[in-house]
Parts: C-alpha cells; sequence; structure tokens
C-alpha cells in the first residue's frame, strides 16, 4: 500500500513538472499577447492578478463590475494568494508559482484519492496529455479534489461527509452541482437518506455563499449573472454551429432544454441500471459541459478524473485514449485560433478551430457510448470503492 501511495504521489509530481515546463515560455518572456496563445502557455492565473485588482489584495467582489467570475472557494484562493506576493516586476510569475505549487499538491491528493477508488486505471489520469497540459489554466482543482471526495464517501455510504463535500466543492466550482442528480436517484428508496444528503449538501453550498451575498451582493452576483448572460462562447457546440451560419437565438432556453431533455434520459437509463455515484458521475458532468454555453480547455480536468472511476473493464480503455486525443487536438486548436484573433501572423481559421469543437465533441460521445454499453460492468456491486 506504502508503494502503490508512493507511486501515485512520483506520477503526480511527475505530471505536474511537465504542466509546468509548458508554460515555462510565458514565465520567462511575459503574460501578453498573442504570444501566450502561439505556445499555448496562457492562464488565468496570471491574467487575473491585474484584471481583477489582486494584485492590490482588493476584495474580489468589492466591485459589481469587475468582480472574480468565480463562486467564493475559488475567489478566496484568488485573493489570499495575492498576500504571497509583492507588487513588483515578477508578481505575475510570482504569482503563477504560488498557484502553481498549491495546484499541484492538490492535484497529488487527487491522483492518492483515484488510486483508492479506482485501483487498476487510476495512472490514466495523470498520465493523459490534456490533463498535463491544462493543469494552470485556472483553479478547477481545488473543487475537483472535494468533488471525488464526496464520490469517494458516497459509495462508502458515509453520506453526511459525502454531503458536507459535495457542498464545497459547489461553492467552489458550480459544476459539481450536477452530481446530485445522480445522487438523488441512488438515494431514492431511502427517503430519509436523501431528504438528509440534499439537506447538508445545499444547506452548506448556500452557508458558504451567503456572507458573501450579504456583504458584497452585486460582486458575489456576477458570476451567475455572466452565466445566464453570456452568449455563445468558446469551445461549445453552439459556437462551433455558429461558424457555419447556425445560430440560436434563444441560447439560453435553447441549451438549457438540451441539458434537460438529456438529464431525462441519463436519469431513466441509471435507474435501470442502478449505477452507483462513482460510475454514473461521469454522465452526467459530460452532459453538462456539451450541452454549455463555452467549453474551456482546463475542463478536462473536471471530466477525466470522473471518467476514471467510471471505468471498468480494458475494452474502455482504447475509448478513453480515442476521446483524450480528440481533447489533446481541441486543445491545441483553440490556442492557434486564439493567436489568429489576437493578432498573430499564423494560425487556424474559425471553420477549422469549429471542426476541433465538433472533433472533440465526438471523441467524448465515442468514449460515453462505449461506458453505456456496459452498464452491468458498472454495477454498485462491482464497482464500489475500497475503503478508507
Amino acid at each position: 500500500m506504502r508503494f502503490a501511495t508512493k507511486s501515485a504521489v512520483l506520477i503526480a509530481i511527475v505530471a505536474s513538472l511537465f504542466s509546468f515546463a509548458k508554460f515555462e515560455h510565458c514565465r520567462v518572456h511575459g503574460w501578453g499577447g498573442s504570444d501566450v496563445y502561439v505556445h499555448a502557455c496562457y492562464s488565468d492565473l496570471p491574467a487575473l492578478l491585474l484584471d481583477r485588482h489582486l494584485n492590490t489584495h482588493q476584495w474580489p467582489y468589492k466591485d459589481g463590475n469587475n468582480a472574480v467570475e468565480y463562486p467564493p472557494g475559488v475567489a478566496m484562493v484568488m485573493w489570499a494568494t495575492s498576500f504571497a506576493v509583492d507588487h513588483d516586476y515578477k508578481q505575475y510569475r510570482n504569482y503563477f508559482d504560488v498557484n502553481a505549487i498549491l495546484i499541484s499538491l492538490l492535484f497529488v491528493f487527487v491522483v492518492i484519492l483515484l488510486k483508492k477508488m479506482s485501483a487498476e486505471y487510476w495512472s490514466l489520469a495523470p498520465l493523459a496529455p490534456a490533463v498535463i497540459a491544462s493543469l494552470f489554466i485556472n483553479w478547477d482543482i481545488w473543487a475537483v479534489l472535494p468533488a471525488l471526495l464526496s464520490i469517494y464517501w458516497f459509495d462508502n455510504k458515509k453520506y453526511e461527509r459525502s454531503a458536507l463535500s459535495l457542498g464545497i466543492a459547489i461553492a467552489t466550482k458550480f459544476f459539481p452541482a450536477v452530481i446530485l442528480i445522480p445522487a438523488f436517484f441512488n438515494l431514492l428508496q431511502d427517503k430519509k437518506k436523501l431528504i438528509r444528503f440534499n439537506l447538508i449538501a445545499i444547506g452548506s453550498a448556500i452557508a458558504i455563499n451567503l456572507p458573501f451575498a450579504i456583504t458584497t451582493p452585486a460582486g458575489w452576483w456576477r458570476f451567475y449573472k455572466l452565466n445566464i448572460s453570456r452568449g455563445v462562447d468558446w469551445g461549445s457546440i453552439w459556437h462551433a454551429l455558429s461558424v457555419f451560419g447556425i445560430n440560436t437565438n434563444a441560447l439560453n432556453i435553447f441549451a438549457t432544454l438540451t441539458f434537460i431533455l438529456g438529464t431525462v434520459f441519463y436519469s431513466i437509463y441509471i435507474y435501470k441500471n442502478k449505477m452507483n455515484l462513482a460510475a454514473s458521475a461521469f454522465l452526467i458532468v459530460a452532459l453538462f459541459v456539451t450541452a454549455s454555453k463555452v467549453y474551456s480547455p482546463q475542463y478536462i480536468l473536471w471530466l477525466t478524473p470522473l471518467a476514471v472511476i467510471a471505468l471498468k473493464n480494458r475494452n474502455q480503455i482504447s475509448r478513453f485514449w480515442i476521446w483524450q486525443i480528440t481533447e489533446m487536438i481541441y486543445h491545441l486548436a483553440i490556442w492557434q485560433h486564439l493567436a489568429v484573433v489576437a493578432g498573430a501572423k499564423f494560425g487556424i481559421s474559425d471553420h477549422v478551430y469549429a471542426v476541433s469543437v465538433f472533433i472533440r465533441i465526438a471523441g467524448l460521445a465515442y468514449f460515453c457510448s462505449g461506458l453505456i454499453q456496459a452498464p452491468k460492468a458498472n454495477s454498485t456491486a462491482d464497482h464500489a470503492p475500497q475503503s478508507a
């Protein structure tokens, strides 16, 4: 067990170092202009330091027009880490480095947890090129860890811990909220546990948000306002369709209905096949990001750990790698397209970029179809994680 844990730690550290190396060009030459896209080393970590006035340690929700566009968990990390760097010419690099170190530590814990949850396939996550390439783009890993912990505790029937961890994850990055859907069907036969789980999960998320909503409501609301009012954005299927002249005028309604319709079919499927949370969480998050109005490259950090714990047989591994290849194609495509948008002489056109979006979605659908074709392999009895 100690050797297995050490191997998980070692692989996670090596993956983090490779990711750090990917961003080295920007660390050395700066984070501005089209150069960050040409070298695929753009990161929100230094970009938002100045844009959200974190370099002056301004409260992240102070200004309703320029507040950080994240829930409180990430907002507090962004703000707290700003105190670890001095206001000088190295502030962007130092801020990136401080956050990269913390993200690397969290990634180590994620990989150790995956080792507990999927003893056979855990190493796929830190070895996935798109994961390595995306590790330091944003603060997403801060939500990935509590979301995974929630699933781990849930499938070990420690529902109170699971619910609390899920609430923390939702208050950090909103995407784990969709995990409430498969959790609902897993607890449907026990109404008392179902009610208690939802009260703790939703209640803890509200409790974390409430002080910010009361004290700085305009700044706190900006995250939700941006997501409601957001139009067609990078990486989404809606953006790719718009490039080819297929526009959706009522985008909010269309995207929401697409997710709702997909959720109905998803709910019927997991209820009929009695899938546990580890086996079913990936599918709902995959549906969520596909229907979403935006798909950022770092979303692969949401998906890959959940994909790993959903795997149950070796026949699905080839599909996993095909999907990961399509994610890497998209990862390279978006930066080279944004390079053109930012004024670089070389890059890829709108239509080539849109094709990369379709390739990514096709790869994700292909992998999902492999999981759906083998429901029995993903049953609760077969896929319960090891107890701590």
